[in-house]
Parts: structure tokens; C-alpha cells; sequence
């Protein structure tokens, strides 16, 4: 597998809808797909206008597999993009 960032924007209006989407999308990619997609993490990102997108990191089989678990879960998928190496300069609290 490889490590990708999913962009997703304005996909939410409320943190609640977040949560839910968060939620299902753990439950899709443990119990429908445990060999194409895992999850490491998600950032919120306030939009302008109000509204709420994330920056994700997953690790997946493909590009495909992500649209895929996207689909089942009822998510956009703004962009893909394949992570080439990782820095770390002080890890994630």
C-alpha cells in the first residue's frame, strides 16, 4: 500500500455531519475494505463561507480504492495526491 493525502472540500456544513461521515468511513474501510484502505488521519479545515473540509492521510492499495471507499461512505474526493516520502519534525500529540 501506499500513503496518499485526499483533499476534500466544503464537504460538511456542520460538525455533527463530520462526525458521522468520520464514522461510517472507519467502519467502510475496517469491515468492507481492511485490504485497500486505512486510515491514519484527518484534519478539519474551517472553509470560507463556513463550512467544513478535511485533509486526510490514508494508506490505500490506489487512487482507485480511495474513490471507491469515498463512494460507499458518500464523500467527495477533491484531490488525490501520492506521498513521495515523509518528514517528520515532531510527531503528531
Amino acid at each position: 500500500m501506499e500513503t496518499y493525502v485526499i483533499l476534500r472540500r466544503n464537504a460538511w456544513q456542520t460538525p455533527d455531519e463530520l462526525a458521522e461521515a468520520g464514522k461510517r468511513s472507519g467502519q467502510v474501510a475496517e469491515e468492507e475494505m481492511p485490504d485497500d484502505i486505512y486510515w491514519l488521519r484527518s484534519y478539519a479545515l474551517e472553509e470560507e463561507g463556513g463550512g467544513l473540509g478535511t485533509v486526510c492521510i490514508y494508506r490505500a492499495s490506489s487512487p482507485e480504492a480511495i474513490r471507491d471507499h469515498a463512494e460507499r461512505v458518500g464523500m467527495p474526493v477533491t484531490e488525490i495526491i501520492s506521498v513521495g516520502d515523509t518528514i517528520v519534525v515532531h510527531p503528531d500529540q
